[in-house]
């Protein structure tokens, strides 16, 4: 019987299948055009978050698709200023996807980096801790609100 690793759900040493890898670059590169070009802030063609809508509250991903935008324009303090925390990560997912598609690619080799199971509960506490605070309304924590 295999042996499941309760502990870690947000990290797996399998690499995942070519095409997935592909398919997702793909759909990061589409959406990175859209964002670029129409500014959701001005735009009818994005949804508003379903979560703000619903309870008024701003989730850990109000303002992301905005502070995306502002940063493929050049400008990363306006960009902190709709979602930090989407602003900070955004480095390292393009990273790992970057590096999955250049081992697809075989333009390099794919390293499985072994990451202790109490990173992704880490990043997870992150996610929801900003989700509360930036719903405190006060401040500094008005600061977080986009």
């Amino acid at each position: 019987m295999k042996e499941r690793n309760v502990a870690a759900p947000f990290v797996t040493s399998e690499p995942r299948p070519s095409w997935v890898t592909l398919v997702l670059a793909s759909g990061t590169l589409g959406i990175l055009l859209v964002v670029g070009i129409a500014d959701p802030a001005a735009s009818s063609h994005f949804p508003p978050c379903p979560f703000h809508l619903v309870t008024g509250l701003h989730c850990p991903g109000c303002g992301s698709l905005r502070a995306t935008h502002q940063l493929l324009h050049g400008k990363p303090a306006a960009a902190l200023g709709l979602n930090p925390l989407a602003v900070l990560l955004s480095p390292v997912i393009l990273f790992s996807l970057l590096v999955d598609v250049l081992a697809q690619l075989g333009l390099c080799r794919r390293r499985v980096v072994k990451v202790p199971s109490w990173v992704g509960w880490a990043v997870l506490t992150v996610v929801l801790a900003f989700g509360i605070l930036r719903n405190i309304p006060f401040w500094p924590f008005t600061v977080l609100a986009p």
